[in-house]
């Protein structure tokens, strides 16, 4: 038998229930992993509240994350071996390949052998922020060295990927956060500037870094009226990527700045990469290189025991942490 999280109905973190069941052996495409660390994501606490995409098939699993070793492979699995270090990239399916639990089985096309040097906790805490952040920044917005990137809700796990994944191309980032509470810690994360947007000028101030050009890419997760706010401090060719929905209010339609500075503004999901075999081999090659150089360098805000998967999850809820929850087995 193998302890798993499950939950039997959606509401809040209290339904989250480490259940004992039977693990099957892998499919002929799948790789037995057994889990020493797991990696926390606002997708699952949407999946448990009935607000996902997807909708849960009681008793649902749930997880997209996990670093740990190979226990065993399906018959058509190759490059893998018993006893290797592996993390897995988030699946198009966290109820049938989950994660959250002792041992599971994912798909080879989605397990990596991560660099000898990176411990289980930050391999868990590695491949949907820079997966998702690579994808926006480096594949469709080909970010470079002449860009000034702004990231929005800089403070997530994904926020402090983008600000890496920016600084490892050379461009120059600004962090946005709502408070100066969080603008040291962003600084030490590599941002070269943080605006807080309820305390700052956000027009003033990125005319001020930039020199009166703007910011020719936004990675925005929060939406509603802050896309009208972003349009109006972006480069002319600007394009603004939209990958969440934060923001209760839908806003309105920057229609001037857009049509005035030839701007994009497209919505993103990560599913557009994993969803890829080329795209997600490149993913794959770009983050290993940055993982093994020191370019990516995974924060872990806290970690937990996985008896206190519901305390974990509350703390994700929090907003309180500046990177990664890792739960750890």
């Amino acid at each position: 038998m193998t302890r798993v999280v499950r939950f039997h109905e959606y509401g809040p973190a209290d339904v989250l229930r480490i259940d004992d069941i039977e693990v099957p052996t892998p499919a002929a495409d799948e790789v037995q992993i057994a889990v020493r660390a797991i990696g926390l994501n606002r997708a699952e606490v949407m999946f448990r509240n009935g607000a996902y995409l997807q909708e849960a098939n009681f008793p649902s699993h749930l997880g997209y994350e996990a670093a740990g070793t190979v226990k065993t492979t399906g018959s058509d699995v190759s490059g893998f071996a018993e006893g290797d270090a592996v993390s897995v990239i988030p699946t198009l399916d966290m109820s049938r390949w989950f994660t959250y639990g002792e041992v599971i089985n994912i798909p080879a096309r989605y397990v990596v052998k991560h660099p000898a040097a990176l411990s289980f906790e930050k391999a868990a805490a590695s491949w949907m922020k820079y997966v998702t952040a690579w994808g926006a920044l480096i594949d469709q917005a080909k970010l470079t060295a002449d860009d000034v990137l702004i990231v929005s809700a800089a403070s997530s796990s994904v926020g402090i990927a983008a600000i890496q994944m920016g600084r490892s191309v050379g461009a120059t980032v600004i962090a946005t956060t709502r408070t100066n509470a969080k603008a040291q810690a962003l600084l030490d994360a590599g941002a070269h500037h943080v605006i807080a947007t309820a305390e700052d000028d956000l027009a003033a101030r990125v005319n001020e870094i930039t020199g009166g050009k703007g910011a020719r890419v936004v990675f925005d997760p929060i939406g509603g009226p802050a896309i009208a706010q972003f349009a109006e401090v972006m480069a002319v060719g600007g394009i603004l990527l939209e990958y969440g929905a934060l923001s209760p209010d839908e806003g309105t339609f920057p229609q001037f700045a857009v049509l005035g500075k030839s701007l994009t503004l497209k919505g993103y999901l990560y599913t557009e990469i994993v969803g890829d075999d080329d795209a997600l081999a490149r993913a794959k090659a770009f983050i290993t290189e940055g993982l093994e150089s020191g370019k990516l360098d995974p924060l872990v805000s806290r970690t937990f025991p996985f008896d206190q998967i519901q305390e974990a999850t509350r703390f994700l809820e929090s907003n309180e942490q500046i990177g990664k929850i890792v739960v750890t087995l």
